[in-house]
Protein backbone atom coordinates (compact mmCIF):
# COMPACT_ATOMS: atom_id res chain seq x y z
CA UNK A 1 0.00 0.00 0.00
CA UNK A 2 1.10 3.47 -1.04
CA UNK A 3 2.35 5.61 1.72
CA UNK A 4 3.65 3.81 4.47
CA UNK A 5 7.10 4.56 4.29
CA UNK A 6 9.04 7.24 6.79
CA UNK A 7 12.14 7.95 8.67
CA UNK A 8 14.30 10.14 10.45
CA UNK A 9 14.11 13.65 10.91
CA UNK A 10 15.43 17.13 11.84
CA UNK A 11 14.42 20.55 11.93
CA UNK A 12 11.32 22.27 13.00
CA UNK A 13 8.35 19.76 13.67
CA UNK A 14 5.83 23.34 13.24
CA UNK A 15 5.70 25.93 11.34
CA UNK A 16 8.35 24.90 9.11
CA UNK A 17 8.54 27.18 5.94
CA UNK A 18 10.08 24.54 3.56
CA UNK A 19 10.54 20.99 3.52
CA UNK A 20 13.80 18.95 2.22
CA UNK A 21 13.22 15.35 1.34
CA UNK A 22 16.25 12.73 1.64
CA UNK A 23 16.32 10.02 -0.93
CA UNK A 24 18.77 6.91 0.24
CA UNK A 25 21.12 5.06 -2.01
CA UNK A 26 20.27 1.08 -2.67
CA UNK A 27 21.61 -0.53 0.92
CA UNK A 28 21.55 2.17 2.75
CA UNK A 29 18.44 3.32 4.54
CA UNK A 30 16.97 7.18 6.30
CA UNK A 31 19.54 7.53 8.13
CA UNK A 32 22.28 7.49 5.65
CA UNK A 33 21.62 11.15 4.48
CA UNK A 34 19.40 12.87 7.37
CA UNK A 35 23.21 14.19 8.97
CA UNK A 36 23.02 16.38 5.67
CA UNK A 37 20.46 18.46 7.29
CA UNK A 38 22.80 19.14 10.32
CA UNK A 39 25.51 20.98 7.61
CA UNK A 40 22.84 22.70 5.66
CA UNK A 41 20.72 24.24 8.77
CA UNK A 42 22.62 27.57 8.69
CA UNK A 43 21.87 28.14 4.91
CA UNK A 44 18.02 26.73 5.52
CA UNK A 45 17.39 27.00 9.07
CA UNK A 46 13.96 27.13 8.97
CA UNK A 47 13.68 23.87 6.28
CA UNK A 48 12.14 20.38 7.84
CA UNK A 49 14.08 17.18 6.74
CA UNK A 50 12.99 13.90 5.96
CA UNK A 51 14.79 10.99 5.01
CA UNK A 52 12.26 8.23 4.63
CA UNK A 53 13.56 4.75 4.66
CA UNK A 54 12.62 2.78 0.74
CA UNK A 55 9.73 0.27 1.21
CA UNK A 56 12.19 -3.18 0.47
CA UNK A 57 14.59 -4.55 2.12
CA UNK A 58 17.48 -4.75 0.37
CA UNK A 59 18.34 -7.79 -1.47
CA UNK A 60 22.09 -7.07 -1.63
CA UNK A 61 22.44 -5.75 1.81
CA UNK A 62 20.17 -7.52 4.41
CA UNK A 63 20.60 -4.76 6.54
CA UNK A 64 19.55 -1.96 4.48
CA UNK A 65 16.69 -0.81 1.96
CA UNK A 66 16.05 -0.43 -1.76
CA UNK A 67 13.73 1.75 -3.66
CA UNK A 68 13.86 -1.08 -6.42
CA UNK A 69 15.76 -4.62 -6.43
CA UNK A 70 19.12 -4.13 -8.75
CA UNK A 71 19.80 -7.33 -10.16
CA UNK A 72 20.92 -6.46 -13.82
CA UNK A 73 19.43 -9.59 -15.12
CA UNK A 74 16.77 -7.25 -16.63
CA UNK A 75 17.79 -4.43 -18.74
CA UNK A 76 14.52 -2.64 -18.31
CA UNK A 77 14.65 -3.34 -14.36
CA UNK A 78 14.92 0.61 -13.53
CA UNK A 79 12.49 1.74 -15.53
CA UNK A 80 10.10 -0.91 -13.52
CA UNK A 81 11.47 -0.15 -10.33
CA UNK A 82 11.09 3.42 -10.81
CA UNK A 83 7.82 3.39 -11.67
CA UNK A 84 6.72 0.78 -9.18
CA UNK A 85 8.17 2.89 -6.16
CA UNK A 86 6.81 6.07 -7.38
CA UNK A 87 3.31 5.30 -6.02
CA UNK A 88 4.90 5.15 -2.48
CA UNK A 89 7.23 7.71 -2.35
CA UNK A 90 4.51 10.24 -4.22
CA UNK A 91 1.95 9.41 -1.22
CA UNK A 92 5.06 9.94 1.39
CA UNK A 93 5.81 13.78 -0.30
CA UNK A 94 1.88 14.60 -0.20
CA UNK A 95 1.60 13.54 3.71
CA UNK A 96 4.77 15.25 4.55
CA UNK A 97 3.64 18.18 2.85
CA UNK A 98 0.30 17.91 4.68
CA UNK A 99 2.17 17.80 7.76
CA UNK A 100 3.80 21.11 7.72
CA UNK A 101 0.85 22.84 6.01
CA UNK A 102 3.05 23.21 2.83
CA UNK A 103 2.66 22.69 -0.85
CA UNK A 104 5.25 21.54 -3.89
CA UNK A 105 6.77 25.22 -3.75
CA UNK A 106 8.51 25.00 -0.55
CA UNK A 107 9.51 21.21 -1.63
CA UNK A 108 13.01 20.21 -2.64
CA UNK A 109 14.48 16.73 -3.25
CA UNK A 110 17.65 15.50 -2.95
CA UNK A 111 18.57 11.88 -4.04
CA UNK A 112 21.14 9.81 -3.92
CA UNK A 113 22.46 7.23 -6.22
CA UNK A 114 19.00 4.80 -6.66
CA UNK A 115 17.35 7.83 -4.40
CA UNK A 116 18.27 9.96 -7.26
CA UNK A 117 16.82 7.97 -10.19
CA UNK A 118 13.52 8.08 -7.69
CA UNK A 119 13.86 12.16 -7.12
CA UNK A 120 14.10 12.75 -10.78
CA UNK A 121 11.41 10.19 -11.74
CA UNK A 122 9.40 11.50 -9.07
CA UNK A 123 9.51 15.18 -8.32
CA UNK A 124 9.13 15.37 -12.61
CA UNK A 125 6.06 13.93 -12.53
CA UNK A 126 4.55 15.90 -9.78
CA UNK A 127 1.24 18.10 -10.46
CA UNK A 128 2.73 20.63 -8.90
CA UNK A 129 7.05 20.94 -9.37
CA UNK A 130 8.86 20.97 -6.65
CA UNK A 131 10.95 24.14 -5.94
CA UNK A 132 14.18 21.88 -6.82
CA UNK A 133 15.41 19.12 -7.56
CA UNK A 134 19.22 17.60 -6.57
CA UNK A 135 20.41 14.33 -7.69
CA UNK A 136 23.91 13.29 -6.75
CA UNK A 137 25.49 10.53 -8.32
CA UNK A 138 22.29 9.25 -10.12
CA UNK A 139 21.11 8.60 -13.47
CA UNK A 140 17.70 9.55 -15.36
CA UNK A 141 15.76 6.56 -15.99
CA UNK A 142 13.82 6.30 -18.99
CA UNK A 143 14.54 9.75 -20.41
CA UNK A 144 12.67 8.54 -23.92
CA UNK A 145 9.43 8.82 -21.83
CA UNK A 146 9.52 11.91 -19.55
CA UNK A 147 8.41 14.26 -21.91
CA UNK A 148 4.89 12.55 -22.60
CA UNK A 149 4.91 11.53 -19.10
CA UNK A 150 4.99 15.08 -17.25
CA UNK A 151 1.80 16.52 -16.58
CA UNK A 152 0.63 19.26 -18.88
CA UNK A 153 1.59 22.61 -18.94
CA UNK A 154 3.92 21.66 -15.99
CA UNK A 155 6.64 24.56 -14.93
CA UNK A 156 10.08 22.74 -14.76
CA UNK A 157 11.71 22.75 -11.63
CA UNK A 158 15.58 23.74 -11.41
CA UNK A 159 17.93 20.36 -11.64
CA UNK A 160 21.11 20.33 -9.93
CA UNK A 161 23.39 17.12 -10.64
CA UNK A 162 26.59 16.37 -8.82
CA UNK A 163 28.81 13.54 -9.55
CA UNK A 164 32.47 12.30 -8.64
CA UNK A 165 34.90 11.51 -12.06
CA UNK A 166 35.82 8.38 -10.89
CA UNK A 167 32.46 7.13 -9.60
CA UNK A 168 32.96 3.45 -10.57
CA UNK A 169 29.14 2.48 -9.47
CA UNK A 170 27.56 4.85 -11.83
CA UNK A 171 30.20 6.09 -14.13
CA UNK A 172 30.30 10.08 -14.45
CA UNK A 173 28.84 9.94 -18.08
CA UNK A 174 25.55 9.36 -16.31
CA UNK A 175 25.73 12.90 -15.35
CA UNK A 176 26.00 14.49 -19.28
CA UNK A 177 23.21 11.26 -20.44
CA UNK A 178 20.55 12.99 -17.53
CA UNK A 179 21.57 16.14 -18.69
CA UNK A 180 20.93 15.77 -22.39
CA UNK A 181 17.65 13.50 -21.28
CA UNK A 182 16.23 16.70 -19.41
CA UNK A 183 16.94 19.10 -21.77
CA UNK A 184 15.01 17.35 -24.46
CA UNK A 185 12.70 16.87 -22.13
CA UNK A 186 12.52 20.63 -21.95
CA UNK A 187 13.96 21.37 -18.47
CA UNK A 188 17.12 22.99 -17.91
CA UNK A 189 19.75 21.83 -15.28
CA UNK A 190 22.85 22.91 -13.34
CA UNK A 191 25.57 20.28 -12.96
CA UNK A 192 29.10 19.85 -11.36
CA UNK A 193 31.63 17.68 -11.33
CA UNK A 194 33.62 16.45 -8.59
CA UNK A 195 37.39 15.81 -9.42
CA UNK A 196 38.69 12.96 -8.11
CA UNK A 197 35.64 11.21 -6.71
CA UNK A 198 34.11 8.04 -6.33
CA UNK A 199 30.53 7.36 -5.47
CA UNK A 200 29.78 9.27 -3.08
CA UNK A 201 29.20 12.98 -1.86
CA UNK A 202 32.03 15.48 -0.44
CA UNK A 203 32.16 19.02 1.10
CA UNK A 204 32.50 20.86 -2.39
CA UNK A 205 28.94 18.69 -3.76
CA UNK A 206 27.31 19.67 -0.11
CA UNK A 207 28.44 23.26 -0.84
CA UNK A 208 26.69 23.76 -4.22
CA UNK A 209 24.04 21.98 -3.62
CA UNK A 210 23.31 24.01 0.22
CA UNK A 211 23.63 27.30 -2.37
CA UNK A 212 21.15 25.95 -4.76
CA UNK A 213 18.19 24.97 -2.74
CA UNK A 214 18.52 28.36 -0.86
CA UNK A 215 18.36 29.81 -4.16
CA UNK A 216 15.33 28.04 -5.18
CA UNK A 217 13.81 28.82 -2.41
CA UNK A 218 13.82 32.32 -2.59
CA UNK A 219 16.31 32.75 0.06
CA UNK A 220 19.19 35.17 1.14
CA UNK A 221 22.37 32.95 0.87
CA UNK A 222 25.55 33.65 3.13
CA UNK A 223 27.35 34.56 -0.07
CA UNK A 224 24.83 37.24 -0.73
CA UNK A 225 24.10 38.52 2.19
CA UNK A 226 28.11 39.11 2.24
CA UNK A 227 28.06 40.51 -0.95
CA UNK A 228 24.61 43.12 -0.44
CA UNK A 229 27.24 44.19 2.44
CA UNK A 230 30.23 45.22 0.50
CA UNK A 231 27.53 47.26 -1.69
Amino acid sequence: MAGLIDGPRLGPQSNAKQLVVFLHGYGADGKDLISLGKQWQSVLPDAAFVSPHAPEPCGQSPMGRQWFPLTMRDPAERWLGVNKAHPTLDAFLDAELARHGLDDSKLALVGFSQGTMMALHTGLRRKSPPAAIVGFSGILVGPEHLAADRPPGAKAPPVLLIHGSEDDIIPADALFLTGDGLEEAGIPSQWHLSAGLGHGIDAAGLHHAALFLATSFGLKTPLAATAARRR
